[in-house]
Formats: structure tokens, sequence, C-alpha cells
């Protein structure tokens, strides 16, 4: 008896299931297309606006002022950090812009400064002890621990320090731009040498503020002034540094597509810094101070300006001072070294 075949066909239930499946794949896929269109489409609404403020936008990163580090201190209670011969001030440096300023007197008056008001401190700029204005770097503020070192070394020396927040900064008012930072300078440097009598008043530049020092070393020079001496801790060269490791320009370059769809901030002469040709028009003893593991700013930045500031004057007026890598200094710790003082303290003999 032969068996019968019989050839089986999918069932209804079978095809409609399948069918199912296709359809809800293919809503999938729709509603992936469409999630991604309105994505692009809110990009493109947020992004195209921003162009034009693009470049004023990088300029934030690259002074970074609205890091506010370290957290909850107040800006006016210096003595809240065990400086106890400082007072808090605010001078205007041009209408519509006020500067935070530190001022410590030496150490040696930390007793008589008790209580004593913005007069009496004004008035002990003319002791004849040498005067220092300590420029900070890019980020934060006057609060920041090794700003804090600095001035207390400085006092510990016998020295005045003044310490100023630019515009923009900490709690000084107006938005950062290398003019305006140079202006600060310049007013915080004359508003000094109209109190300070015959004193010595030197520029102490760290990171940033090495490009704002040697800006205002340059300035004074077209003035017919020369600073009585320039310390440089940290110094970069916007000339011979590539633009994508420029240690305040990098962020730039992170922003897909930065270098060829969007102009560069510096294109409008916002962020140059000429460190380099400031360096051959000053007049001013120089001492540079890096450390060897500086992770911002290669050794080799600082020996090529150090060459550079030697050819302009020669090796009786520039020093250089570099510190072992293995102490992890990095860009911001040399006020941790024990030799520090000394090498402060023999700089200021020599001018």
């Amino acid at each position: 008896m032969k068996r019968r075949v019989v050839q089986q066909t999918p069932s209804t239930s079978g095809v409609a299931a399948a069918q199912r499946t296709k359809q809800r794949k293919e809503e999938t896929s729709s509603r992936w297309w469409l999630k991604r269109s309105l994505l692009a489409f809110l990009v493109i609404f947020i992004l195209v606006p921003a162009l034009p403020r693009l470049p004023d936008l990088i300029q934030h990163f690259v002074y970074t002022h609205r890091v506010r580090l370290p957290f909850f201190h107040d800006l006016r209670q210096p003595a809240d950090l065990s400086l106890n011969h400082t007072i808090n001030m605010y001078l205007t440096s041009e209408e519509g812009i006020s500067l935070g300023v530190w001022h410590t007197v030496p150490e040696s008056r930390w007793k008589e400064a008790r209580g004593k008001d913005l007069a009496w401190y004004q008035n002990t700029l003319s002791d004849g002890r040498p005067v220092f204005i300590y420029l900070h770097g890019n980020t934060g503020a006057r609060v920041a621990p090794h700003r804090v070192g600095v001035a207390k070394i400085l006092s510990a020396l016998d020295f005045h320090v003044l310490v100023p927040d630019y515009r923009g900064f900490g709690d000084s008012t107006g938005e950062p731009t290398e003019a305006g930072l140079t202006t600060d300078a310049l007013y915080l440097y004359n508003w000094v040498k109209a109190r300070s009598g015959n004193s010595l008043v030197v520029v102490w530049g760290h990171s940033l503020g090495t490009g704002v020092g040697t800006n205002t070393a340059a300035k004074l020079i077209e003035q017919g002034t020369a600073l009585d001496g320039v310390i440089l801790e940290g110094a970069f060269n916007s000339i011979r540094e590539p633009l994508t490791d420029h240690p305040f320009t990098w962020y730039y370059w992170k922003i897909p597509g930065a270098g060829y769809f969007f102009p560069e901030p510096w294109a409008q002469n916002k962020i140059v810094f000429p460190t380099e040709e400031n360096l051959k028009k000053m007049k001013s003893p120089i001492l540079f101070l890096h450390s060897e593991d500086d992770h911002l700013v290669p050794i080799q930045v600082a020996q090529q300006m150090y060459e550079v500031a030697v050819s302009a004057q020669n090796a009786e007026q520039v020093k250089i001072v570099s510190f072992e890598g293995s102490l992890g200094y990095l860009h911001n710790g040399l006020y941790r070294d024990p030799r520090l003082p000394d090498i402060i303290k023999n700089f200021v003999l020599s001018l």
C-alpha cells in the first residue's frame, strides 16, 4: 500500500506572524530615522545661531575664568588662608572694570598690620621694601593654593606682594581679553609706582601671566619705562608652539571640524601674547623658572625664550633656573621647592 505524500503549506497564522514581524521592523526603522532627523535638526537649530559667537566662546575656554576653584572661599577674607597681614581691595582699572586685589605686607610687619585699614596698607608701599606684582595663570582666582604659596614666600622674604584677579576672574568684573588683561596689569603697576616711591617693583608672571607680564613690559618700554625686574614662571611661546598643542588654545582643536569650518579665535587679534617678540624689546633683568616635568609647557620652550632674551640683552641680565622633573612640580608646584626663597632673594639683590 502506497503512502500518500502530503505537501505542507504555511498556516494562515504563521504568515500573519511573519507579516507582523516585518511590519514592526519597518516601523522601528522609520522611528530610528525620524529620531536621527529630529536630532540633526535640533543640532543645526542650536549650532547655526551660535557660529558667529564661536570665537568668543572659545575665548572663554582659553581663559577658563568661569572655573572658580577652590570652592567656598570668600575672596574678601584672605585671613582664612593664614594671610593674616593681607588686605582685600578693589581697584578700577577702567570704566566698568573692578579688580579684586590682595596686598600682603612684609612678614616683619604682620603684628603692626592687625586691624589696619586700606590707607595704612597703601602707605606701607613707600617703606623702601621691594614690591612684587604677581600675575597668575588662566584658571581660577587669587585664592588658588600655589598663588597663596607664592604670596607667603615673598612676604617671608620681607617683600610686599600684590595679587590681582584680572577682569572676569575671581570677583573682578568684566570679560577677559588679551588687551583687557594687559590694561589691568598696566593699571596696577602705575597704581603701585604712584605709592611706592623709589622701591623696586618686580613683576612675576606665571603661565598665562607670563604673556600678560611681557605685554606689560613691552607697553612700558614704548612709554620710556623699564620694569625693575621680571620673573617668568612656566612661560609659554605662541610663536613656536604648534597651535594644536598650545597650552591655552588646545580646547579649540577638540571641536570637530574647528580648524576647517570656524574662524580661529586668535585671527582677530584676541589671543596672541607675543612673548618672544616682547622679550626682544625688554630691557629689564629677567629670571626664568621652569620645571623639567611641566606637563603644559615643555622645558625646551623656556630654554628657547631664554636664548632669545639673552640675545636681546646679555647673560648678566637674563637667568634661567630649572627644577628636576623627579620632584614632580609639573606646571604649578615650584612654590614648594625649598630652594626657591634663596633663588628669589638673590635675584632681587642683583637688581
